[in-house]
């Protein structure tokens, strides 16, 4: 394949933003749209939970006590994040609204994107770009993902 198919759905983001685009341009030429734009707000982990992890008593004869990892909220937090983009593509992809998809997100997120897509949903991704694009402008994008759609290894 040489370029983005018209009409194909591009997920661009990371654990914080998204961006959904429409491809609205042909293969050798395309011309991304914005579709949907979602930001998430991940306050600082004190404000989020507690700072100091728990602890537990391992056995009541040794006396001897352990601690509980502490919770990560911001990775929690990004996989909701992950998790509501992920819902609003199948909603498109669903409707019939486009027949390709391509995201580009950085390895994690692509990872997590991979574990929560349904499976009607994952054939329709015709590429996937292990890197994060989202602080670039859209025709920035366009040439990542042509170059990448255009790359032998693939």
């Amino acid at each position: 394949m040489a370029g983005i198919p018209k009409n194909a759905l591009v997920l661009v983001g990371n654990g914080r933003k998204a961006l959904l685009l429409r491809n609205e341009g042909d293969n050798q030429f395309p011309n991304l749209k914005a579709e949907a734009v979602f930001e998430d707000q991940n306050p600082p982990t004190h404000l989020q939970g507690t700072d100091r992890p728990g602890h537990f008593i391992k056995g009541i004869v040794s006396g001897q006590r352990g601690a509980v990892e502490p919770t990560n909220w911001h990775e929690l937090e990004e996989y909701r994040f992950t998790r509501r983009i992920a819902r609003a593509a199948e909603e498109i992809v669903r409707s019939g609204r486009t027949t390709a998809f391509v995201i580009a997100a950085p390895p994690r997120t692509l990872a997590q994107l991979r574990a929560t897509l349904a499976t009607d949903v994952k054939r329709h991704i015709i590429a996937e770009i292990p890197k994060d694009l989202t602080r670039l402008p859209v025709g920035e994008i366009e040439r990542h993902i042509v170059e990448a759609l255009a790359s032998p290894t693939r």
